[in-house]
């Protein structure tokens, strides 16, 4: 019995394990290509062995060969070789191990250990900041939820293959793209020539929609995710839209008058005919179906954000998320410039993408500069990391040039507006025309680009 408490207070460690590996990278030079794929000096549980470790990493990175003597005499030229057990202790670590045949092996049990270590930290941790009743619990949620995803991200291995490996992985999902005669690759917007010019939003992929107030962000944000999420003729796409400016009964108003056309004005004021009830009921019943999830949390936090998107990714396996918009959220950084927050909320975001491997949407007002002309990528507002942290980069205004004529074919009460891609990473540049039926809060393609 008291033995098994006595192990349940040493941390996990497999000391002959970290030895077998000193043991390779000593007899191999070659090893430490294995080796380094998984442990930092911080893994090995020995101080002496991880002294070892960095050593040979210092050899590595000076493009010299490790072995007995040159990791010795690092060790000693760093004033280390005593606290690594001396050269006696890193002579015998050859005689461990036959061959370096098995460090892969070796190498995995010790970066096991030490996660598990990491995890009996981060319990301990949160075990602690849950008595303190002054620590808020959000925070330690969050900050419990960003270190574990981190840890699993650590366990993600670098390798390497040869072209030959990933010619038949390359050749399938073309043949699967051929077979399913779709033709975008990520999630369509439903406007036409901007999903051939973008080929749907792609996974992991930060978009930024910018305009100046007033000129429709919301209803066009609004208007692409229903038509993923109620109007996609392939499958229903669940959406989450984070709305920071408007409640969240608000923007379902919003969302019913443009699928039941009848104006917003009216369902606001309550200027409604009977007629007009069998529309909205047929309206709302698209919508209650509809995979779509909406967050109403105005001056939301950055870290509120995650948390909720993490969880919306999980438990309703979102495939996007709108948030409207960018500079209302809070950064946890109260003490930075506003320039520096924004950077800092740019880079989450494209952090966050990556993390849930999905597209986030976030608009953007524009300078007040960009008023009467369009806009570009200088006008983004407040930061210009935004620009540098997109993938995708569209602004909204009104269309400018456009012939008389053209008009004929533009809706009755619509507005034509041009939605001009400014960067986009992997795909042309270029503007779109799209109408804007204001009564109604909805944007539709431009009769001449269908």
């Amino acid at each position: 019995m008291a033995a098994a408490v006595l192990k349940d207070k040493i941390p996990p460690h497999n000391e002959e394990a970290e030895q077998a590996t000193l043991g390779a990278l000593l007899l191999d030079e070659d090893a430490i290509t294995v080796a380094i794929q998984y442990l930092r000096g911080n893994d090995f549980y020995s101080n002496a062995n991880r002294r070892v470790y960095e050593a040979v990493l210092s050899l590595f990175n000076q493009g010299r060969k490790a072995d007995i003597i040159t990791v010795t005499a690092e060790l000693r030229q760093a004033g280390e070789l005593e606290a690594s057990g001396g050269a006696a202790y890193v002579a015998s670590l050859t005689n461990v191990v036959p061959s370096s045949a098995n460090v892969d092996y070796y190498a995995r049990i010790v970066k096991d250990c030490s996660v598990r270590r990491v995890l009996l930290r981060i319990s301990a941790e949160v075990n602690t900041k849950s008595f303190d009743e002054s620590q808020d619990s959000r925070i330690i949620l969050e900050e419990t939820q960003q270190r574990l995803f981190d840890l699993a991200d650590n366990r993600q291995t670098a390798t390497f293959k040869s072209a030959k490996e990933i010619i038949p992985q390359a050749i399938d999902t073309i043949q699967n793209l051929f077979n399913s005669k779709d033709a975008y690759t990520g999630i369509p917007a439903g406007l036409e020539k901007l999903d051939n010019m973008t080929s749907g939003f792609q996974n992991s992929e930060l978009i930024i929609i910018g305009a100046r107030p007033s000129m429709g962000k919301t209803a066009l944000a609004l208007t692409m995710a229903a038509n993923m999420s109620i109007h996609n003729k392939k499958r229903p796409i669940p959406i989450a839209f984070f709305t920071l400016e408007m409640s969240d009964l608000a923007l379902v108003q919003r969302l019913i008058s443009s699928e039941a056309r009848i104006e917003s004005t009216k369902i606001r004021a309550g200027l409604l005919k009977p007629s007009d009830f069998d529309l909205i009921y047929k309206a709302a019943d698209r919508i209650y179906n509809a995979p779509f999830f909406i967050v109403d949390m105005p001056n939301m936090k950055l870290l509120d954000l995650r948390a909720q998107a993490r969880r919306l990714r999980a438990q309703q396996k979102v495939e996007i998320i709108f948030i409207d918009y960018l500079t209302l959220i809070s950064s946890d950084n109260y003490q930075l410039p506003r320039h520096e927050q924004i950077a800092e909320i740019s880079r989450s975001l494209k952090s966050l993408a990556r993390e849930l491997n999905i597209p986030i949407v976030a608009l953007s007002q524009v300078r007040r500069d960009a008023e009467g002309k369009r806009p570009n990528l200088s006008d983004i507002r407040e930061s210009g990391s935004i620009e540098q942290d997109a993938d995708l980069v569209m602004f909204l205004n009104t269309a400018e040039g456009t012939e008389k004529k053209s008009m004929d074919e533009v809706p009755t009460d619509g507005i034509l507006m041009e939605l001009n891609i400014a960067k986009q990473r992997n795909g042309p540049t270029g503007p779109v025309k799209i109408v804007f039926i204001k009564k109604y809060t909805r944007f539709e393609p431009w009769a001449r680009d269908t």
